[in-house]
């Protein structure tokens, strides 16, 4: 899924030595032990990378989702890492008969500060269309520090999410409708229906009998003077180009491709395919960095920490990296190149490509350690590094080459 970020435990202070690897590992443990685990979920449903899945689909739909935090102690804590679970929370449990709050008000069960800044939310402890009979119907006032509130905004002022689809709904709406249309059409153009022409007025006002409920393949024997006559059904036109129409319309409300919508590549070559993706990948970078980054790892991270201090680990100097997945290459036979072109002319660094595609540079660079030390472990020669030494004999031969032709035109110029 190209919205999930994925966690680096990046130490905040340098020299990199023991005592900084120990915390590292440390931090590393109990986030698989805790966050990738059903154990993170109040439900006991979903780890981490369920839950982003499910936290940014709600958001697409509904246009915002509610994350909350819930403290364990006790019983409750039991084969818990840390003391802590998160609850995920639709915005339909929001309590919206409550319009105030002491001086704040309150709208749609989100509670607003002086200052306009949101507070609380106010939360019963059951959603409004689930058959389970609850325990309690106190609605409970939860601080906004203990919520992750995700959405995405477009205009200055907005608090609440907007659905996605809300700008298309319409075209939607009338695509279905045009979609349902054409299908009758087909339907009726499959029957063969006829009508009986009577000459000379005879039989007027009869009906042969079977004649109303003709099937394919059928023969009817008609009386003397009745002349069977076909009725022409409707043909469906134009179909695939109106429905591409509207797609291409639905996509631009969203923000994303059509062949990324509509899986419809017939016409698609390398050079639109890489302009679209350069398009849609920019506006997938905003809302990965706004959204699955700044509000869900955000939030997220402090909590983690909380986590942390309550089991006696406070005080550790680390930060969360939080990396977006890989982007899919159009053509790697062409793109990798120029992203190595990028690095050894200096306009672009090995890190920041390793982290357009999704990948931790540190976990790289242990893993490549770990590599190099597991071969001479064994006296085998790295084959990577056996290419890459060929690469750069290659490339040097080629500047030679460049380098004396250039020498050359210019001689030829002086003299």
């Amino acid at each position: 899924m190209w919205w999930l970020p994925m966690w680096s435990v990046k130490a905040t202070r340098l020299p990199f030595d023991a005592a900084i690897r120990g915390i590292k590992k440390l931090i590393e443990e109990k986030l698989r032990l805790h966050l990738l685990t059903p154990a993170l979920d109040a439900r006991g449903e979903y780890d981490l990378f369920e839950m982003q899945q499910v936290f940014m689909s709600t958001v697409f739909a509904d246009g915002e989702c509610f994350l909350r935090w819930r403290p364990r102690t006790g019983t409750f804590a039991t084969g818990l890492a840390l003391p802590f679970q998160f609850e995920m929370i639709e915005a339909d449990r929001l309590d919206k008969s409550i319009t105030s709050h002491g001086l704040n008000q309150v709208v749609e069960g989100v509670e607003y500060g002086p200052t306009g800044q949101i507070e609380a939310y106010h939360l019963p402890p059951y959603h409004p269309g689930s058959v389970e009979i609850p325990r309690s119907r106190t609605t409970s006032r939860v601080s906004a520090i203990d919520v992750i509130h995700g959405r995405r905004f477009n205009r200055s002022e907005q608090l609440r999410g907007v659905p996605w689809l809300a700008p298309v709904m319409m075209t939607i709406g009338e695509l279905s409708d045009y979609q349902e249309t054409q299908i009758m059409k087909q339907r009726m153009s499959w029957l063969l229906a006829f009508m009986l022409k009577w000459t000379g007025g005879v039989g007027v006002g009869k009906s042969e009998k079977g004649l109303d409920k003709s099937e394919p393949g059928a023969i009817f024997h008609l009386p003397e003077g009745a002349e069977p006559v076909p009725v022409d059904p409707p043909r469906v036109e134009e179909y695939p180009a109106f429905m591409k129409q509207g797609l291409q319309a639905i996509a631009a409300g969203i923000g994303i491709t059509y062949e990324s919508l509509a899986v419809d590549l017939e016409s698609v070559n390398f050079s639109s395919a890489r302009y679209g993706r350069n398009e849609m990948d920019r506006l997938v970078r905003m809302w990965q960095r706004n959204i699955m980054i700044a509000q869900f790892g955000g939030g997220i991270e402090r909590w983690f920490r909380n986590g942390l201090s309550v089991s006696g680990k406070a005080g550790m100097d680390f930060t969360l990296d939080w990396t977006p997945p890989r982007r899919i290459l159009v053509d790697p036979t062409r793109e990798i190149p120029a992203m190595i072109e990028e690095v050894e002319s200096g306009l672009n660094s090995c890190q920041g490509v390793q982290r357009e595609l999704g990948r931790d540079p540190e976990r790289i660079r242990e893993e490549r350690v770990q590599d190099m030390q597991a071969d001479e472990a064994v006296n085998l020669s790295s084959a990577s590094d056996e290419k890459a030494t060929e690469a750069g004999r290659a490339r040097a031969e080629a500047d030679n080459i460049k380098d004396q032709a250039a020498r050359n035109r210019l001689s030829s110029i002086t003299n």
